[in-house]
């Protein structure tokens, strides 16, 4: 094999690695997340670079604390399929090295986030220490993790309005209730999907009986789906929005709470997917009428 297409597998093989070990994909999510909220609630231009900052910062943040949680993780990530070939988990990377990349992405992360405001990046390291910290622990103790989890997850919102607002506002609030009550329904749709990993892993967080998942995940998942359509419409009621960005997302929260019903009525493998796969799509879609609404 020549040199080239030896460094061209180093690479890939590479990338790979930083892919898993970062959660690119999640971490692209918050990124989006709190960007969209921060144009939502942005009154005058729009700064390309402030968007550049906000980005990178909220990136860096996020991948800090997805290193964290593969750090604290790895022993459990071997137990299970889906994680087991994590770069930490299967020892292609030190702990040394991940923590050390944790930290300066954290340095980077909170100094960017601070060129907003001191809010901003209070906020930023609170959603790092509730994720990393709090409910990566509690994931093995008690279901309440999935509280954390969601308070953690729903920031990303709350601090692109923070930094486009200076404050915690109504709005900043209403769009951090919306992302919060969707955590409950995505995460139950993959925990019911991921449960004998899950299991075999020794995490505590789900609601179990007989050994096997309760049907109170499939009544939360519907409830917290169902709490959606209210708070859809407090941005229009704040005078922020439009009445057709308050119909349009009322509707798609419907349309999730219908995917969580049926899931909780059948309560089966098809019903967590199209659960799952539902729940991909409602965040970018209600965040992206939001701000086009209010253009």
């Amino acid at each position: 094999m020549s040199n080239t297409a030896v460094q061209s597998k180093q690479a890939i093989s590479w990338w790979s690695d930083f892919n898993a070990l970062v959660k690119l994909r999640l971490s692209s999510t918050v990124v989006f997340s709190s960007v969209m909220a921060y144009l939502i609630a942005l009154n005058g231009a729009v700064s390309l670079v402030n968007l550049l900052i906000l980005a990178s910062g909220g990136f860096f943040v996020t991948a800090a604390a997805n290193i964290l949680n593969e750090v604290l993780e790895r022993d459990f990530d071997k137990l299970m399929k889906r994680t087991a070939d994590r770069p930490l988990a299967a020892g292609r990377m030190d702990i040394s090295n991940a923590v050390l990349i944790a930290g300066l992405m954290v340095l980077v992360g909170i100094t960017l986030l601070a060129l907003f405001n001191p809010a901003t990046s209070l906020l930023g390291t609170f959603a790092l220490v509730s994720y990393a910290f709090m409910y990566t622990p509690m994931k093995r103790v008690s279901t309440a993790a999935v509280t954390v989890g969601a308070i953690a997850g729903a920031l990303p919102t709350l601090i692109g309005c923070v930094a486009a607002e200076g404050r915690v506002s109504l709005l900043g609030v209403s769009l951090f209730a919306i992302q919060f009550f969707w955590q409950y329904t995505h995460f139950w749709s993959i925990a019911y999907l991921g449960f004998e990993d899950y299991r075999q892993a020794g995490y505590q967080f789900l609601p179990q009986k007989n050994g096997k998942i309760g049907r109170t995940v499939g009544v939360q998942a519907f409830v917290f789906a169902l709490a959606l359509v209210p708070v859809a419409i407090v941005p229009y009621y704040l005078g922020e929005t439009g009445l057709v960005s308050a119909a349009a997302v009322s509707v798609l929260s419907l349309v999730f709470a219908y995917f969580a019903w049926n899931f909780y009525q059948q309560f089966n493998r098809k019903s967590a997917l199209r659960l799952m796969f539902s729940s991909f799509v409602y965040i970018p879609i209600a965040l992206l009428i939001y701000y086009f609404d209010k253009l």
